[in-house]
């Protein structure tokens, strides 16, 4: 996987089925994914679910230790759901531990997210949502952090050490609506496609995001964009769809949504589909395998990412 190709991302598995991920699966899987090139790893947040889904952050830092070289990515976190002070020592804890690799992708989260439960208002959410990632900046920027908002308010106040990027990790926003995608030009690093939006979605949402970045002012060049792909890549179209669908109606409840957002079939229809995000966009592609992911990531990396 050499630069002259598109970077491409591999997520790391958080669940089995109905089973949890076993410790020394994700060992091996971990260096496998570093020894193919893989120029990133990734984790997703569901933090209350009915499937066993191991914690991003914890599982990330897992991943720092066992890698030395691909980037690391949450895609995303729900910051709304997490007191920021304390996500604040955790990410830059784990940037020192991964010596500087942490890739912060955030969301605001939408009616699936039950604020309730984490005893967070489920008023002013993007209010909450953007002065949350304030703390953070201030935290990690700031000698002495002061933030006057409605929901956090304090004044000179320590946190060290500060993350080994500078001036912080990069934010990288995931967002499908107008206003959100403003809000990640306005206050992010770069964007990423979710994975339950289809291709359709991502080039009309790149068009948006060029549009805000330029009433913004922004250089397009220094705002990466991304795209989370579920992918399946085996000659039999039939058995990959199913397979696909049963993940997904295990995962989100809906078998359909495999279809319609996923890419599925030989390596030569995988590549041709994900050149077309490349095309319309997409600087870098998180490849999200769901089943037989140990095999997967090896035909991905011999079959499928040499020619995106």
């Amino acid at each position: 996987m050499t630069s002259e190709h598109t970077p491409c991302g591999i997520a790391i598995p958080q669940s089995a089925g109905n089973v949890a991920v076993q410790v020394s699966f994700l060992k091996e899987f971990l260096g496998k994914a570093e020894t193919l090139g893989y120029e990133s790893l990734w984790v997703q947040e569901q933090i209350i679910s009915d499937a066993p889904i191991l914690e991003p952050v914890t599982l990330l830092t897992y991943a720092a230790a066992l890698t030395t070289k691909p980037r690391l990515g949450t895609s995303v976190l729900l910051t709304v759901i997490r007191n920021p002070v304390q996500l604040a020592k955790s990410l830059s804890t784990l940037d020192h531990l991964s010596q500087g690799r942490l890739i912060v992708g955030v969301g605001i989260g939408g009616a699936h997210v039950p604020e309730a439960v984490f005893g967070v208002s489920t008023q002013r959410r993007a209010r909450q949502f953007v002065e949350g990632l304030q703390v953070l900046k201030a935290l990690w920027t700031q000698p002495r952090a002061t933030v006057k908002g409605d929901f956090w308010k304090f004044e000179n106040v320590h946190m060290e050490p500060k993350p080994l990027q500078k001036p912080h990790p990069p934010l990288w926003f995931g967002a499908r609506t107008a206003v959100g995608l403003k809000r990640a030009v306005r206050h992010g690093d770069g964007w990423m496609g979710a994975g339950s939006s289809s291709s359709a979605d991502f080039v009309q949402h790149v068009g948006l995001l060029r549009q805000a970045l330029d009433e913004a002012g922004r250089d397009p060049a220094t705002f990466p964009l991304s795209k989370r792909v579920y992918i399946a890549v085996d000659a039999d179209r039939d058995r990959a769809e199913r397979r696909l669908r049963e993940w997904f109606a295990i995962r989100y409840k809906s078998a359909e949504m495999a279809t319609r957002v996923s890419i599925w079939g030989s390596s030569a229809e995988c590549v041709e589909k994900l050149r077309a995000l490349v095309q319309a966009g997409a600087q870098q592609m998180l490849l999200n395998p769901v089943f037989d992911e140990m095999e997967q990531i090896e035909v991905l990396a011999r079959e499928v990412v040499p020619h995106v």
